[in-house]
């Protein structure tokens, strides 16, 4: 490993928090924990536990902003850090809405619309891929749109229960879910055009490994 790879690399724009190759951190440990807990929650919200499947749900959400602030503090940000994050985000937000579509809490048509989004994505990393350009970083619209999901899908679990708390957790929960998709279609429109922008640049350098 060379001795740029050990203490980090800035972004392509020479801004931002170095980023290294480095696996064994903090964060990663965090982000790795977090993986594990998506098929946990999996089975939680198939039995019908929701008090538990709101636990982990919770669990999760602070732990992602946890593994983030980390990161930064002890500047341990890192590419696998960078793939892991948003790779449990994805992950936690297609098993929740899979067991709530499943159990009639939520309808069929917003599954589709967020596995549409990462689909259209996913080809887009192929095409970057492909042309040896990294991912493009998280924009600060898609985490929003992550944590306005994850708050949603609990408050919607909650909306089940025969009281003003289950009315309240109704209400508090599609807004956060309209809200969350809106972002997420958001952010997924910047990431097509910052790949559009490589993609379509004009061949001066060397495509970044």
């Amino acid at each position: 490993m060379t001795e740029q790879a050990e203490q980090g690399t800035r972004d392509d724009h020479g801004e931002g928090p170095a980023v290294t190759t480095r696996v064994l951190t903090v964060p990663n440990a965090i982000s790795f924990a977090r993986l594990l807990l998506v098929p946990v929650f999996g089975v939680l919200i198939a039995s019908g536990r929701d008090g538990w499947a709101v636990v982990v749900l919770a669990v999760s959400g602070a732990s992602d902003w946890l593994d983030g602030v980390l990161a930064r503090r002890l500047g341990q940000v890192s590419r696998l850090g960078q793939l892991l994050d948003p790779a449990a985000d994805r992950l936690f937000i297609a098993v929740t809405l899979v067991g709530l579509v499943w159990r009639d809490v939520v309808p069929l048509w917003l599954l589709v619309v967020i596995l549409a989004r990462e689909v259209v994505l996913g080809i887009m990393l192929i095409a970057l891929g492909r042309a040896g350009y990294p991912p493009p970083q998280v924009h600060l619209a898609g985490k929003a749109g992550t944590f306005a999901l994850l708050y949603a899908f609990p408050l919607l679990l909650l909306a089940s229960w025969d009281s003003w708390v289950g009315t309240v957790a109704e209400v508090a929960g599609w807004a956060f879910a309209l809200w969350g998709v809106g972002l997420y279609w958001f952010a997924g429109a910047l990431y097509l055009l910052q790949a559009r922008r490589l993609l379509h640049a004009p061949p001066t350098r060397e495509a970044p490994a």
